[in-house]
């Protein structure tokens, strides 16, 4: 195919997070247009923003580990390497009204929640989770019974089951071993010399790197159109040729669809056959409130503290200042709990001014300080498929990169796999979904 030819080629990416993003510039790097069709009014999905301060912050809190390859290379391939942060966090653990401090080897020998014996087991646990290298062979076991034999009962009881819980609900105990292998050895291997933990974030925050993306998609003849609903595609003869949006029909030679399943099952079902549809939607999701807290005052040291008492309604209180210093946010410490949890809970359901007391009721309960006079703005946010069920055996579950429809290739974070859903990796399958359909219409 001619430059020129390649030119005339028009691919429609609908969703502006980073996959589709990542997507649009990988087609564009092989010289093929692509159109992003975001329905909200700015890119970034999941990594979405908002103001405080005069900066931009995520409504959903977010941070790469160092060993992220995938978002580091694209950084690199942007130019903008210089903007990367790496800082040391402190990770702990709030567990029968108390806190600890987990950010360290040496924290958790003094974890004394456990006995000094189970601290070694849950040490060991990490270190034998890292060392897997067959994957495959987990994917019959569930979390739960697999965390118990590498670390005992008691272990498990303390320390596993109350995450899993927090963050699962009732579909806790369908939760597959492989995600949280997955978990531990990301996290095992974003590390110091000391053994704390390493994180990086983006100087201006995800929507800074977005707007990157964005534009050097527009630099390569590209297009990014933000508040546009896609309505329904046009399908001639089992390929794709339009996407409608709700303002106007716009041909395409090919599309990569990278919302959740669900959304793709409600576009492709006039199109193609029953059964196909239906195996979109098998895979479950859970939605996501996130409570963002901007206060005058520091709640602790902590940047990610894991909640393992059953009472609390939120999984983890991360204090984003903790990471990313106040002075970014015109001395504001955020503050963000979230709750994951099924798409019709009465939680979800609640009003903005319910949700936040709901949630200064129950954080007084690990910080009896706090009063509403610390609060100087509180922001609710709402994700419907924020974080697909990873059950026993999902690598069946998931849809092939290939759609019925011809012309149309699938690349969402439900694909994700044995890694768990987040930006990095929805980098990685928007670079591949567009280079396999780039050689396809190249050939």
């Amino acid at each position: 195919m001619s430059t020129e030819s390649k030119r005339d080629t028009h691919v429609g990416i609908i969703g502006g997070g980073f996959c589709g993003l990542a997507a649009a510039y990988e087609l564009g790097r092989r010289g093929i247009r692509a159109t992003v069709f975001e329905q909200d009014t700015e890119v970034g999905g999941l990594a979405g923003s908002f103001e405080v301060g005069g900066e931009r912050l995520e409504k959903f809190y977010h941070h790469w580990f160092t060993n992220d390859r995938h978002v580091m290379q694209l950084i690199d391939d942007l130019g903008v390497g210089d903007k990367v942060l790496l800082r040391a966090t402190s990770t702990g653990m709030y567990f029968a009204n108390r806190f600890y401090k987990l950010s360290t080897p040496v924290d958790l020998l003094r974890f004394d929640a456990l006995p000094f014996l189970d601290r070694i087991r849950l040490g060991l646990l990490a270190l034998r989770a890292r060392r897997v290298q067959d994957w495959q062979a987990l994917e019959q076991r569930s979390a739960a019974d697999w965390l118990r034999e590498l670390g005992g009962e008691r272990v498990y009881e303390v320390v596993w089951e109350p995450l899993l819980r927090g963050k699962f609900g009732a579909v806790a105990e369908d939760v597959s071993a492989v995600w949280i292998w997955n978990k531990l050895k990301l996290r095992g291997g974003s590390r110091g010399r000391q053994g704390e933990e390493q994180l990086a974030y983006f100087r201006g925050g995800f929507a800074a790197l977005a707007e990157h993306l964005a534009n050097a998609i527009r630099d390569q003849g590209g297009a990014v159109r933000t508040g546009a609903t896609i309505e329904s595609l046009d399908v001639q003869q089992g390929r794709i040729r339009a996407i409608r949006t709700d303002s106007e029909q716009i041909p395409v030679d090919a599309v990569i669809a990278t919302p959740a399943l669900p959304i793709i099952a409600d576009l492709l079902q006039p199109h193609t056959n029953s059964a196909y549809i239906a195996s979109l939607r098998r895979i479950r999701y859970l939605a996501n409130l996130c409570i963002v807290l901007e206060l005058d005052r520091s709640l602790s040291d902590t940047y990610w503290l894991n909640v393992n008492d059953p009472g609390f309604p939120f999984v983890g209180v991360i204090e984003h200042t903790n990471f990313e210093p106040t002075e970014s946010y015109a001395g504001r410490h955020i503050v963000y709990l979230s709750k994951y949890l099924p798409q019709d809970d009465a939680l979800l359901r609640m009003a903005d001014d319910e949700a936040v007391a709901f949630t200064l009721g129950h954080l007084r309960r690990m910080f009896p300080a706090l009063n509403e006079t610390w609060v100087q703005s509180a922001h609710v946010w709402r994700a419907k498929y924020s974080q697909p069920v990873v059950e026993r055996h999902y690598r069946d579950l998931i849809p092939s990169r290939d759609a019925p429809v011809r012309g149309t290739k699938l690349a969402t974070m439900a694909q994700i796999y044995p890694e768990d859903r987040g930006t990095n990796y929805a980098i990685r399958e928007g670079r591949r979904a567009a280079t396999a359909l780039a050689s396809e219409l190249i050939a």
